[in-house]
């Protein structure tokens, strides 16, 4: 454990004079961000049922606004920290921990919810390290979230099987209040869009096809310290994150354990949830459009020469992607794709070893890029239930 300490210490920040509670050695820590929240209370009660005596857990809230946060917002966190602070003096007990944590004046720079997913993650570094606890698991939730009643025992055992992962992907459903048709119509759609990407990655052969919710995934204390740790991205954190993880080893679906986060507009940060669902919600006929099958079989095709490329000559690699789609073609020379696959070659004896580079080069996010390149130019955006008709007829 001693690159814990290492890890730690390259970080340095402030909130590790901080501690989570010394005196339970916890197996799991569920760190909740929470920003001008009025009812985490009530993530806190359905987390109480879902409680497991094979693994004591701490739950840590991490209530935090920036040096720019308006004064309601402070003095609302200052009321969910009393609040959550009197629920865990009921509450507490040995298998399952409550602990609220306060900061405030966060800079400017990154306050957010990247940040605050850090502090308790580095926090759970810091405990697992202090108690000596290689094992320790990290659980990654959200203030608005319910959870289904296996959700810590599902994640618990999935971790100690013979070979447990380095990190575990949870279901999801989101909840809508107030029978709001128009809200439950964009959010419906949203995930199948979730489910409809991580489907067509893994029709075109991208060996890390999961999805990234933010409250939806759990990683391994020592896997979350070898990739770096969380970023503190005000948006998109979890995506950044778990690309990462997703590399590092293997990957649990935990399609039985579900997470219910409340469906809601929000304006908070640039990308996510809550734009996507205005966006939705704004479109004239109020149906999704996303990226067309057909760029991503152009993709496939490409991906699917990755073999042929294993220790070729330059010339014979353009000239297998010259027979491609012309948007891939314009892709990789705009990208210098060819010069990407000629340092996979360099540096790979294997090609076991080159296909990791290859795809450590051809990500998630240049996925992403190619898609936005791609679209409208050579192939136009379209009504998601068409698509996913498509996708469906090709499997």
């Amino acid at each position: 454990m001693k690159h814990w300490r290492a890890y730690l210490e390259i970080q340095k920040p402030e909130y590790l004079q901080t501690r989570l509670p010394q005196d339970v050695a916890a197996d799991a820590v569920v760190v909740i961000p929470c920003y001008d929240e009025k009812d985490v209370l009530a993530t806190l009660r359905n987390l109480c049922q879902s409680a497991t005596p094979k693994a004591k857990t701490v739950v840590t809230v991490i209530i935090n606004s920036s040096v720019r946060s308006e004064k309601e917002v402070v003095l609302q966190n200052r009321k969910t920290y009393d609040e959550i602070t009197a629920f865990a003096a009921e509450n507490n007990r040995d298998i399952l921990r409550f602990f609220p944590l306060i900061f405030e004046d966060l800079p400017r720079k990154h306050a957010g919810v990247g940040l605050a997913r850090k502090i308790g993650m580095d926090l759970a570094v810091e405990h697992f390290l202090n108690t000596q606890n290689p094992e320790g698991i990290i659980i990654s939730l959200d203030a608005d979230c319910t959870v289904s009643p296996n959700f810590l025992s599902g994640i618990s055992a999935a971790y100690r099987q013979t070979a447990p992962p380095c990190c575990t992907v949870q279901n999801f459903h989101h909840r809508v209040e107030d029978n709001d048709r128009r809200l439950e119509n964009a959010v419906r759609q949203y995930e199948q869009h979730i489910r409809y990407f991580s489907q067509m990655l893994h029709f075109i052969g991208f060996p890390y096809p999961h999805h990234t919710i933010g409250s939806a995934f759990s990683v391994a204390a020592d896997a979350y310290v070898r990739v770096g740790g969380m970023g503190r991205q005000q948006g998109g954190e979890d995506f950044y994150f778990l690309q990462k993880v997703f590399a590092f080893g293997r990957v649990e679906r935990l399609d039985d354990v579900f997470v219910y986060p409340m469906a809601r507009y929000s304006d908070r940060i640039p990308f996510g949830t809550g734009p996507a669902l205005q966006k939705i919600a704004d479109e004239p006929d109020g149906q999704m459009k996303t990226y067309h099958f057909n760029a991503f079989l152009a993709l496939k095709d490409f991906f699917d020469l990755r073999q042929s490329f294993f220790k070729q000559d330059t010339g014979f690699i353009r000239q297998r992607i010259s027979l491609l789609h012309p948007a891939i073609i314009e892709f990789s020379e705009k990208n210098d794709v060819v010069s990407e696959i000629e340092e996979c070659n360099r540096n790979s004896a294997t090609f076991q070893a080159f296909e990791k580079r290859f795809f450590h080069h051809f990500n998630a996010f240049k996925i992403i890029k190619y898609l936005n390149f791609s679209h409208p130019t050579y192939f136009s955006y379209d009504a998601l239930s068409r698509q996913i008709e498509k996708s469906n007829r090709s499997f």
